[in-house]
């Protein structure tokens, strides 16, 4: 039901953008978000967008670096990701979290998640 997409190998400092698209519901009254798992370490919380305000909430290490947005229209989010890193590299998961779920940095309380989309920086 959330298919990510956008993924690649790039070069540092360049950008991407990923999206997820919801298929088969709406998911209005759900936050959106982004986590990412890098080989051998835990997946940990990148982005997270609110369903009604688009309040948005970020990681420290990517903040001001990516923005989170969503198209509420075409029932989807995206992660634009500048100035990106080595340390960036990772495989990316959408994730959707009834308004009210408490998303904590390994999400394990989403409802949803979506397939991974895997992003390489090479230095």
């Amino acid at each position: 039901q959330l298919q990510a997409s956008g993924g690649g190998l790039v070069q540092a400092g360049d950008s991407l953008r990923l999206s997820c698209a919801a298929s088969g519901r709406t998911f209005s009254r759900y936050d959106m978000g982004w986590f990412r798992q890098a080989p051998g370490k835990e997946r940990e919380f990148v982005a997270r967008i609110t369903w009604s305000d688009d309040y948005t909430f970020y990681a420290d290490s990517v903040k001001g670096r990516f923005t989170i947005s969503r198209d509420n229209a075409k029932n989807t989010v995206y992660l634009q990701m500048n100035s990106l890193k080595t340390e960036d590299t990772a495989v990316y998961y959408c994730a959707a979290g009834l308004v009210g779920r408490i998303w904590g940095n390994t999400g394990d309380n989403m409802d949803y998640w979506g397939t991974g989309t895997l992003v390489t920086v090479s230095s």
